[in-house]
């Protein structure tokens, strides 16, 4: 037992590195739903097993044919005439021995009829190649029971996905560039205590070049304060005359001569780090003036307990702040000084733990919940990250999708450019539309390429006048998606693969973000953007 799980961390290591052994645990109980094993679809699934994911379901009543074979690599010749999802499903599973697949050799629209509810099983449901009736309806049924929705196609040149879920909460967000939480403006008590030990003026030489950067910003900025009626430097004028008293602070040579002392640098280095004000994120005083975080019920998310906890902690005890995050960065200094600043921050943020499991377990009871439905680890984890909470809520495709919800003003408005990606969009409408005027897409004859263009170009002012947008699309994209004949070239799957397999996982985990909602490639020009329809 214990070789297989070394085996199995050895094998997952990067990763680990990544999202943690709780975003591993959560991608291992995942239950994943594919739609359709075309080569977008098996490309995604390819990207989901490789990592790990608990399980995987293919649905999909179609059969392999020769053009299957030609674009997806988990199907060959041999499999022509059987169930696509079976074949995928079989190949697909040799690349991770850890990971369950099975198959349902039936198509969407039979089950969706018979037994909707079977798609709310999983974890999340990834629809490829979907036409537009079968999409709605599948949506409308995840929708209803919370179950998110990853909808992906590749036609043609252009890759488009579409997320669907009415709320996506987010603790481990991963910001770039997230600023240290050292709190010099605020020093916590600790803190203040543990500075009043260092006296850079009376320091022998060693003791001062290996003084942690964090002290001397913080010896520094109380003896700026008292200069200057409390208060820290603001502005660049005032940050520059912060640093040249930094810089003063380092000892002489016999010479008279500046001596090279690397953890002042650092200290000069970091002043704009050390000087962010301690304040709430404007991020975070929405989620906090959320009403799912005012109003807790029996039906609150363990999410919505911990914001709420933390809210209240901020108001009765925290004057006004954040739990700490407990981290700083590495630093030049000596091991027993680092460590000793390192357990102060350390020990600081768990006591702040500690105060919201308190608040936690006082609201748990008032909605009838048990206080073990919401572990201390969890705790711990919400307080290292409330400083980065997301929510993400989502259009249904209804709304986007309802001539009367549709979001026209911003599509009009990036129709300015006529080259805008959301061009494609409309593009793929259009051919929807085609598609379910005349039981076909167009051109997929090559010889009703040229009689196609102005059937599609009827579709597509149709479903503009619908909308009534008025707009006008470029002939060219129009020829462009009639030379498509709806192919599904095996580059633009495979990125589409990457693309989406990426966005599973931040569901499935609930770290990083998700885009919202809807997001487009262009493989001719190799550009991309995203959109909230």
């Amino acid at each position: 037992m214990a070789q297989g799980l070394l085996a199995k961390e050895q094998k997952y290591d990067r990763q680990l590195r990544l999202w943690g052994d709780h975003g591993q645990g959560a991608l291992e109980s995942a239950h994943v739903c594919l739609i359709n094993a075309t080569a977008t679809g098996t490309e995604i699934l390819k990207n989901l097993v490789l990592p790990g994911i608990g399980s995987f379901t293919i649905v999909d009543g179609n059969v392999v044919h020769g053009e299957d074979v030609g674009n997806n690599f988990f199907l060959h010749r041999g499999t022509i005439g059987q169930n696509r999802a079976q074949a995928a499903m079989e190949l697909l599973q040799e690349l991770n021995d850890y990971v369950t697949g099975n198959f349902v050799p039936e198509k969407p629209e039979h089950l969706l009829e018979n037994d909707p509810s079977f798609f709310c099983r999983f974890t999340v449901v990834i629809a490829t190649q979907l036409p537009e009736s079968t999409l709605l309806r599948l949506a409308e049924t995840l929708w209803d029971s919370g179950i998110p929705l990853l909808i992906c196609r590749a036609y043609g040149f252009v890759g488009y996905m579409r997320i669907a879920v009415k709320e996506h909460t987010i603790i481990e967000s991963h910001p770039d560039n997230a600023l240290e939480d050292l709190r010099l403006d605020q020093p916590f008590p600790e803190l203040s205590e543990h500075l009043q030990l260092y006296d850079l003026g009376h320091m022998d030489k060693k003791d001062h070049s290996h003084t942690p950067w964090v002290v001397i910003v913080a010896k520094c900025l109380e003896k700026w304060r008292g200069e200057n009626l409390g208060q820290i430097p603001k502005n660049y004028k005032e940050k520059e005359a912060f640093r040249t008293m930094i810089r003063q602070g380092i000892l002489k040579n016999e010479n008279g001569q500046p001596e090279e002392e690397e953890n002042f640098e650092e200290a000069v280095k970091n002043v704009n780090t050390a000087l962010n004000i301690t304040k709430l994120p404007s991020n975070i005083e929405e989620v906090f003036n959320d009403e799912r975080c005012t109003n807790l019920t029996p039906q609150s998310t363990p999410f919505w307990i911990l914001a709420r906890a933390v809210k209240d902690f901020i108001s009765m005890e925290g004057k006004g702040n954040l739990p700490l995050r407990g981290t700083i960065p590495d630093m030049i200094a000596d091991s027993d000084k680092f460590i000793k600043l390192q357990n102060i921050y350390r020990e600081k943020a768990t006591k702040d733990s500690v105060a919201v499991e308190n608040y936690v377990s006082k609201l748990l009871q008032s909605v009838g919940k048990p206080p073990e439905c919401i572990p201390e680890k969890d705790i711990r984890l919400f307080c290292r990250n409330c400083a980065f909470l997301r929510v993400v809520r989502c259009r249904s495709l209804a709304e986007e999708y309802g001539v009367d919800t549709a979001k026209k003003d911003d599509i009009v408005s990036l129709m300015e450019n006529p080259d805008n990606e959301i061009v494609l969009y409309l593009m793929l409408r259009a051919v929807d539309r085609f598609q379910k005027q005349h039981g076909r897409y167009p051109g997929i004859y090559h010889y009703q390429i040229e009689g196609d263009f102005g059937k599609l170009k009827s579709c597509l002012h149709g479903f503009l006048q619908e909308y009534g947008l008025s707009l006008s699309v470029k002939d060219e994209y129009i020829q462009e998606f009639c030379r498509y004949g709806a192919a599904e070239p095996h580059t633009i799957a495979s990125f589409l693969g990457g693309a989406a397999a990426q966005e599973a996982i931040k569901i499935i985990t609930r770290q990083f973000v998700i885009f919202n909602n809807t997001f487009i490639y262009n493989g001719m020009l190799q550009t991309s953007a995203s959109f909230q329809l």
